[in-house]
């Protein structure tokens, strides 16, 4: 999948105003991945979407009502952020976010786009995002750099990706299969391919429960995980 700046993400019922954001910035030479459009046919839907995200500098976010009841943009927005991926929120409706959407925007800086028409408001969404992609992220350690004019935020430097390995025939696939259907109760359909891919290269069944356990925001819910997995390790249970 070849990089694209900017993932845009939103609610069905604002994919009107998404794929308007979409068309200006193309229109200006920032190259960006939405779905479905950009989702290979036949190709696995969430990990096109895991794959994009990662690949990201900034997600635009499309806020609405509609953003509120939709766990599929709280995924998207629960990802970008343990990616370190900067979330830049379009708030096209006047509400607030949902406690759980809260927890990750409560930092961000919010762009309003309204009173409509939106143009006015899709062209001061085009100069932040050239700015924020005209810096340089931090090459290995924390720092700071604008997410807007005027704005600054400062972002952990992106994790660096595990060796390859040949160590996944080592791990039985029942537990695969366990880990699986433990790690998609706390973060979604997004866990079949998050352990495809981290089997791939850890190194044993107890490195795997502790990589895949860091995909999982909450520390409560990260013990959980954690335990259950290595009682399943134990016992079979």
């Amino acid at each position: 999948m070849a990089a694209r700046p900017v993932f845009v993400s939103y609610s069905q019922t604002d994919r009107q105003p998404a794929f308007g954001i979409v068309a200006r910035l193309e229109a200006c030479g920032i190259d960006c991945w939405v779905a479905p459009r950009d989702v290979k046919p036949a190709a696995d839907w969430a990990a096109e979407i895991v794959e994009a995200i990662a690949a990201a500098r900034v997600m635009v976010l499309v806020f609405s009502s509609s953003t509120n009841d939709s766990p599929q943009v709280r995924r998207e927005v629960e990802r970008a952020i343990h990616r370190r991926v900067a979330v830049l929120p379009f708030r096209i409706e006047e509400v607030l976010p949902s406690k759980s959407l809260e927890y990750f925007l409560s930092s961000q800086h919010w762009l309003d786009a309204f009173p409509p028409p939106l143009e006015p408001h899709y062209a001061r969404l085009t100069e932040h995002v050239r700015a924020f992609l005209s810096t340089e992220p931090p090459p290995a350690a924390t720092g700071s750099y604008p997410i807007s004019p005027g704005t600054t935020g400062t972002f952990p430097a992106p994790s660096q990706p595990a060796a390859t390995g040949t160590v996944a025939a080592l791990i039985d696939p029942a537990h695969l299969r366990r880990f699986e259907t433990e790690l998609a109760g706390y973060i979604g359909p997004l866990a079949r391919h998050l352990v495809k891919r981290a089997a791939a290269s850890a190194a044993g069944a107890e490195a795997l429960i502790v990589q895949l356990g860091a995909e999982i925001e909450s520390e409560t819910d990260r013990r959980r995980f954690v335990n259950a997995c290595r009682q399943f390790l134990r016992t079979g249970k």
